[in-house]
This record gives structure tokens, sequence and C-alpha cells, in this order.
């Protein structure tokens, strides 16, 4: 169907919830789009990061059109292959250990059950990460957020606070807005839920006001390790440090949010790595599943371990569908030693960026990159604009910063691409 007529369908009968763009997409391959008149574009928004290895990659869609095949979708309460797999390997991600990964992977490939098992019994000390699986990243932040209220209330504190940053973003049902604090989110939906005290990103001495009026009323430190919405704001490790040693003085838990920022996106699995701490809980979605609708909570085993059956589920989480494309979304991550990757390209996106006389900020890690642009170039909105023209497909996260967040697939002849439009549009 034309464009045209999408639209006018569009118009009548969906709620109008999206600014959209004047295109149709039809098509994609890897790091390209086609429209519905045959125009190509070069992707530097992956769906939000959602298509981590590009659109259309042989090995996802393998999986999918194979399972699809067999079955989509039972009950929770009955057991299902890939599920497991996938769980195992995001405990090897969670403690970095790319190796052990890279173990479950080659027993994958080979089809040896008995080699998986073996590669995927933890050893001695080592941290187990247990996993319940969602449909999207407000549903993760949700159950995530469920689970430090319920560890705080069995483990006996009683806290229920949950202390989040101010310029976040957690998501669209009431909870996640109350946890995301931006007036312009939260006013229009009123009274909403409460147990919520915003602090300042990487405000060290409001954080700890904070904690010294609240105490163990608190169960929660809850941060995205770089602020993706509002512009791309990474936290200092002195300041998620210090966070992590108050929450945990009054027996509370971080909580990580990787929607945006994990599953390699920053070049390593969790962006929360890059901060030298281990949060307790970790909220996953977007790049997990190469497309696929899937949200994760990954938590350590002990803090996992307050849940009972009935605390929480979730009628789609983990389906069949979902759970075979993660598979093998997270084993071509792994196979495909993404993490360096994606940490030599994201450089040199960031320096090209730089490069730009109209740019006076670059920040971020590995694909998640934002720039900010001078008040000479216009509204960023029209510069997007302005580069989907170009067969540019990018992001404005306010009036004068960009944000890109490309698939992990990208290489440098891309990033070249993009500044050599990006200077035509900016002039």
């Amino acid at each position: 169907m034309a464009f045209e007529q999408q639209k006018a369908l569009d118009d009548t009968y969906i709620m109008h919830t999206y600014g959209r763009l004047p295109v149709e997409f039809v098509a994609g391959s890897g790091m390209t789009l086609t429209d519905d008149v045959g125009k190509t574009y070069l992707d530097f928004l992956a769906g939000i990061g959602v298509c981590s290895l590009g659109h259309a990659h042989p090995a996802v869609t393998r999986a999918i059109a194979s399972q699809a095949e067999k079955l989509t979708s039972i009950s929770n309460y009955f057991y299902t292959e890939h599920r497991g797999e996938v769980a195992a390997l995001l405990s090897k991600l969670a403690n970095n250990d790319i190796e052990g990964a890279r173990a479950l992977v080659e027993a994958l490939d080979a089809g040896d059950a008995a080699h998986f098992t073996a590669a995927a019994t933890p050893a001695p000390g080592e941290q187990v990460w247990k996993t319940f699986f969602a449909n999207s990243g407000a549903e993760a932040n949700e159950g995530s957020m469920k689970l430090a209220r319920l560890y705080a209330r069995r483990q006996g504190n009683g806290g229920n606070t949950i202390v989040c940053l101010k310029g976040g973003f957690h998501g669209r049902t009431l909870e996640t807005i109350a946890a995301t604090m931006q007036d312009w989110l939260q006013e229009s939906f009123t009274p909403l839920p409460g147990g919520f005290v915003a602090c300042a990103p990487n405000d060290i001495d409001e954080l700890t006001a904070i904690f010294e009026k609240y105490g163990k009323e608190i169960c929660a430190f809850m941060f995205e390790p770089i602020q993706g919405e509002s512009g791309v704001h990474p936290l200092t490790a002195e300041f998620a440090r210090k966070a992590e040693e108050l929450v945990h003085q009054v027996g509370g838990l971080t909580i990580s949010d990787e929607v945006q920022a994990g599953v390699f996106r920053c070049g390593v699995p969790f962006a929360a790595q890059l901060l030298g701490i281990t949060p307790d809980i970790m909220s996953l979605a977007k790049g997990i599943a190469g497309g696929m609708t899937m949200g994760a909570v990954v938590a350590r085993a002990e803090v996992a371990g307050v849940l009972h059956p009935g605390d929480h589920g979730s009628t789609f989480g983990g389906s069949a569908l979902a759970v075979a494309a993660a598979e093998a979304t997270l084993a071509e991550l792994v196979r495909g030693d993404f993490a360096a990757h994606v940490v030599e390209v994201g450089a040199y996106l960031a320096d090209r960026l730089a490069e730009l006389p109209q740019v006076v900020d670059v920040r971020g890690a590995g694909l998640m990159r934002g720039c900010d642009l001078v008040e000479e170039a216009g509204d960023a909105h029209d510069v997007v604009a302005r580069l989907l023209e170009e067969g540019v497909v990018a992001n404005a996260t306010g009036a004068h910063t960009l944000r890109f967040l490309p698939p992990l697939i990208c290489e440098k002849e891309h990033v070249d691409a993009l500044i050599e439009a990006l200077a035509r549009v900016l002039g």
C-alpha cells in the first residue's frame, strides 16, 4: 500500500500518540531501509536501538522462520526450548564472562545439549543471575521495581522508596512514568503512584542528603548508566559507585535500566559494567532479540529468590518465538566479537561527529552517541527531517541534540556516509 493510503488509514484509525515522519518503510537489509517507492536509507536509529544486528539478519530471520513453523507461544505453565538457553547466556554476560558465553554458543552451534549443559553449570563461586522474561522495557522496569520492593519486604527491611534520577526515562506505564522524573511526561497523568524520590544525576551531595533523609525507607536506587531520551548523558563512575555504596548501606538494591544502553550497545554486555559496579537487578529490552518484542528482568539469584509463583507473571513473556530470536541474536553478538567492534566504530563515530564545526559536544559510549549543535544550526528536529531527505535515518532528543543508535553491524564507511550527509544538511 502506498504512503498516502497508509497515512489516511493511520490518521483515521490509529491513536495519535506519535509524530510520524513522512515516509513508509517496507523492507530492510543490514544497515539500510527501503521505502514504498524504492528509495533506500542508511539507518542510524535501528528502531531506537532495537535492531541490534540490522534488518533481516540471516541468523535471526532463520531462527524466527524455523520457530514459527513449529510453535509460537504457549503458557508459562510449560517448558519450551531456547528459554533456558537465553537465560544461561544472560547470566554469563551479566558477569561480563565473554569466554563463558562463547562456550555456550559453541555448544549451540554444535547442537550438543550435553556440552551446553556442562558449560552452563555454574563454577564454584560463580555469580548466578536469573531472568524473568517480559515484552518491553516498561514491563521490565515494572518487574524490576516490584522485585526490589518485594525483596525489601521479605528481607524485613520494610523500605519501599525508590531513588530515581532527573532526566531519566523508564517507560510510559503509570508506575514507570512516576519513576521518570520529567514533568512533561507526568503532569497529564496525576495522581501518580508514590514511593519515588528524584535526584540530580552526578550530584553526590544531593544523593547523600537523600539517603540521610530517607535511610531505610529506601529499597532501591534506579538509574540508566547513560540517559538516552534526555540526550545521551552518561553517569560518572564516581557517582554510580557512591550510589551503590549508599543503597547497600540501607539494605536496598541497585537497578540498572539497560533497556537502551545494554546488550553490547556500549561495547560491553551491559553498560553498568563501564561504571565499575555490579547492579543487583537489570532491566533489558530493545536489542535483546534483534527486532522481536522482548523485555527481561535479570537479577542476582539471591535477589530473584524472593519471588514465589504468582508474585509476577506475563502471558506473552518468554514466548517460544521471542526466545528463539533472542538466542540467535545473543549468539551472533558473542560469536562475532561485537564488543571490540562496537568500541572501535563507536569511537570513530564520536571523532567524526566532533570534526563538524556545528557540533559543540559529543557524548555516549560505543554506538550510543549524542551530540549538541550550535544554535545557528536550527532545531535538531528539522535537521533530522533534512537528513531523512538525504537518505539517513537519525533522531533528535531535544531542540539542539541529535541521537545516533545504529545497528551494531555499523562500519566506518557507514559513519563516513552519515557525516557527509550531516555536513550537507548543516551547511
